[in-house]
């Protein structure tokens, strides 16, 4: 009885198969087909800004500075942020450098990341992790500062944990109070990191949204000692602002006090101030990204190929029945490669204009791998029924 039915009814169920599939990959491949909205409100309780899922803020322009002349740096961040959460926290952003420097969060380590070239000539994004920097419902006041020597991490004024950078040639070494932490080999925070624009709660490229609240952040051109460090917080905590002299150098400050608005006002007075957009918006969206850049050894990587592999396989196996059962082409195979290819192109294509989505030509590869091996499971199950037919009219002549 079922059989009859699926036989009268095959070009319809194949339809609906068809269908199916390709809504589903349309669907997981697009989703949410708009830009969200700016998910970043200011606090009404007090001084600063709450980042929510997809929020981001960015500077209006540019730091000044030089690679070519380095100059000290230091950074002070008064945050909050969620339990157990990951993302980039502040970034720097520069068009032949876009991940030159970020601070991020990973669970409850500070993740001090730059990209670097390798001795191949490929960039490699390194990073330093200080441990249990952000306690659960508890704010943290962040100071980095970095001169030629090394850089230094404080925590609410406080130096738990140092960071040495002594480099050579060949290779850096970093210590942390005397022993080397977590870390890539050859990291080094030079101060020039700290030029160009910058976000923040975000990235310059897709996935990197944080969440949390940012009460304070401020940028020096110069390496602020310990004593400094110290007022610095005092003051900022105490009163929302910190005591700065004219000996700090500051490049940005910004109290978030505005409580209203689009826009956060640099009161240091050097005109970069920061910019709420409404909707949220990546900087640096790349469009088909080449596979060789996409490349990581990271679990994640593997898993998300092995998804992309995996989605595309109902779709290889529902178009090839229908074009070799109802449509009766003698090359369905190709022509289902060819829609899964097309397919996994156009969806890559708008994929760039998402900011919650990558474009990249990985994708593009596993995708046209996971029709093939539909249209190869295909093959392979009407092999073994052609099969199974034949031994079972020879048992019944």
């Amino acid at each position: 009885m079922l059989n009859t039915f699926v036989r009268q009814h095959q070009h319809l169920l194949l339809g609906l198969l068809c269908i199916a599939s390709l809504s589903g990959i349309l669907v997981a491949g697009l989703w949410p087909f708009h830009a969200p909205n700016n998910a970043v409100a200011w606090l009404k309780d007090r001084n600063g800004l709450r980042f929510g899922e997809y929020g981001t803020v960015m500077s209006t322009g540019a730091l000044a500075g030089s690679s070519s002349d380095p100059q000290p740096c230091s950074i002070e961040l008064w945050l909050e942020a969620a339990a157990d959460n990951g993302g980039a926290i502040l970034s720097f952003y520069a068009p032949d450098n876009p991940l030159q420097f970020s601070l991020n969060q990973s669970h409850t380590d500070l993740v001090l990341q730059s990209r670097r070239a390798s001795s191949t000539g490929r960039a490699r994004v390194q990073g330093i992790y200080v441990n249990d920097v952000f306690q659960q419902a508890r704010p943290a006041f962040v100071t980095i500062t970095s001169g030629l020597q090394g850089t230094a991490v404080y925590v609410d004024g406080k130096r738990p944990l140092f960071v040495t950078v002594a480099s050579s040639e060949r290779r850096a070494s970093v210590y942390v109070n005397g022993t080397v932490p977590r870390t890539d080999r050859g990291f080094q925070f030079m101060p020039c990191d700290c030029t160009g624009r910058f976000i923040v709660g975000d990235s310059p490229r897709p996935h990197g949204a944080w969440s949390g609240q940012v009460r304070g952040l401020a940028i020096y051109a110069s390496e602020l000692a310990a004593p400094t460090v110290r007022r610095h917080y005092d003051t900022w905590t105490k009163i929302g602002r910190p005591d700065i002299t004219e000996q700090d150098h500051t490049e940005a400050l910004y109290p978030f006090d505005e409580l209203t608005g689009h826009i956060v006002h640099n009161r240091a007075g050097t005109g970069t101030d920061l910019f709420i957009p409404p909707a949220y918006t990546v900087l640096d969206k790349a469009f088909l990204h080449a596979d060789w850049d996409e490349f990581s050894m990271s679990w994640g990587y593997w898993i998300n190929n092995l998804k992309n592999v995996a989605g595309f396989v109902p779709l290889g196996l529902s178009f090839c029945a229908y074009f070799a059962l109802i449509r009766k082409s003698k090359r369905a195979g190709f022509a289902t490669i060819i829609l899964g290819c097309a397919v996994s192109l156009t969806i890559e294509v708008l994929q760039g204009y998402l900011p919650t989505r990558d474009s990249g030509t990985t994708d593009l590869i596993t995708n046209t791998l996971g029709t093939w091996l539909g249209v190869l499971l295909y093959h392979t199950a009407r092999a073994q029924w052609e099969l199974h037919k034949g031994w079972a009219q020879e048992q019944d002549s």
